[in-house]
């Protein structure tokens, strides 16, 4: 749910501060001198979809497609003065390159005049990447776009990026709907306001993404674009797991009948955010329109996630972990990290989620923070099995992916993907 201006602006500056060191040591991650963890992995801070501070005068860069396959070719688009630009690929999670960590994939080569841009992809390993701008004397800009796999399927673990909701909250002109309630329509292919990274990229998502690297799990990757052209039995067939590892506040109707299908057929998923499937939105081409709740129109987000949105912290800062409670139900969940009912680990949730009348039957709550933002307003981390054989968790808290390298939390992870991707 979309805060006032004043409170996301403070909430972002503040956000840093709030990340919890874990109260328990988790076992470590391997680590080598190219996959190492730097310091900078741990902060829990975020972008927020709002310019670059100071500004940046570099010329600015977005594709106009969300995602692309291999040897695709693909138009980035240049905004701007004209001016000489030198551009290189990356891929995100890999390095040590910026906020969005990339490694570098493609020599830099020099690039005359602006407008749109023909470029061809390698074939490479299904994942975010983007190409880094670098205007001499001005700036960079980073232009990211998902490179799905040459086919569906070949992991057995799919990660859906929350592509429509990055949009959604991109601030160009007082234009995102996470800032201005009266904005009706989302142009997809504008540039990201804060130097080409996707609003609350470094809090929300990018912990996972290092994660994947550095635990060396291969997984197939997907926009929300990608997810519309699917079908759940498509799904059913090519995954044991569908992973949302971010932010997943707007879906189309074809995205939330595809997930619900795939789990009524045995499909597994893990939530690894919060306030996710709240809003349906329609898509034209480069547009998104609509912004009505899921629940108002009788499919309660719970149905599916186990779940539903709560509140936000109203610019209250609360700071309080999770307590576990649901150890001896979901042992596997829990292994290794040092943690039993009654035991706390930290991970902090701008939003919140909790069980609702509409979740499904036996859903567990197996940790919480009990009245987080107030007397029943608590955050819950669910999970619930179906009788088709689904397993499906939810975080329950916005930053649980993004803290994904931090003690007991990475642990958690690797668990949670270990058992939910077995068929």
């Amino acid at each position: 749910m979309p805060p006032t201006v004043a409170a996301m602006t403070h909430a972002t500056r503040l956000f840093a501060l709030l990340a919890l060191v874990s109260l328990l040591a988790g076992c470590g991650v391997r680590h080598t001198a190219s996959t190492r963890v730097d310091d900078d992995d741990l902060q829990g801070n975020a972008s927020a979809g709002v310019a670059s501070t100071p500004p940046n005068a570099g010329v600015e860069a977005a594709f106009t497609a969300r995602s692309y396959a291999p040897g695709d070719t693909a138009t980035l688009r240049l905004e701007g003065r004209p001016a000489p630009v030198l551009i290189a690929f990356f891929r995100a999670g890999s390095g040590h390159d910026g906020v969005m960590q990339g490694l570098q994939v493609t020599p830099q080569r020099k690039i005359v005049g602006g407008g749109a841009l023909e470029l061809r992809l390698g074939n490479w390993q299904s994942g975010l990447y983007y190409v880094r701008v670098v205007t001499p004397g001005r700036g960079t800009w980073d232009a990211p776009f998902v490179l799905r796999a040459s086919r569906i399927g070949t992991s057995k673990i799919a990660v859906v990026l929350p592509t429509n909701t990055w949009q959604a909250y991109n601030d160009q002109a007082d234009d995102s709907w996470y800032f201005n309630a009266d904005v009706t329509h989302i142009d997809l292919a504008r540039p990201y306001i804060d130097a080409g990274v996707p609003p609350h990229y470094r809090g929300y998502d990018r912990g996972f993404m290092r994660w994947l690297v550095l635990q060396h799990v291969h997984a197939d990757f997907l926009s929300d674009d990608d997810l519309d052209r699917l079908s759940g039995e498509q799904l059913a067939r090519a995954y044991s797991l569908v992973v949302f590892s971010g932010h997943e506040e707007y879906v189309t109707a074809h995205q939330f009948d595809t997930t619900e299908r795939y789990r009524d057929l045995g499909g597994n998923l893990a939530f690894l955010s919060a306030n996710d499937f709240f809003y349906k939105v329609e898509k034209s081409g480069n547009t998104m329109v609509g912004r009505s709740r899921w629940r108002d129109a009788g499919r309660p987000e719970a149905a599916l996630v186990g779940e539903q949105y709560v509140d936000w912290n109203h610019g209250r800062y609360p700071n309080e972990p999770f307590r576990v409670v649901g150890s001896k139900r979901t042992p596997w969940l829990f292994r290794d990290t040092g943690l039993v009912d009654g035991t706390r680990f930290g991970v902090y949730g701008i939003e919140v989620d909790a069980t609702a009348p509409a979740s499904p039957r036996g859903t567990q709550v197996l940790a919480t923070i009990p009245n987080i933002f107030g007397a029943g307003e608590s955050a819950e981390m669910t999970y619930y099995a179906t009788p088709a054989g689904a397993k499906v968790f939810s975080a329950g808290v916005m930053n649980f992916g993004g803290s994904a390298l931090w003690p007991q939390v990475r642990t958690m992870i690797a668990n949670l993907i270990a058992y939910l991707s077995r068929p």
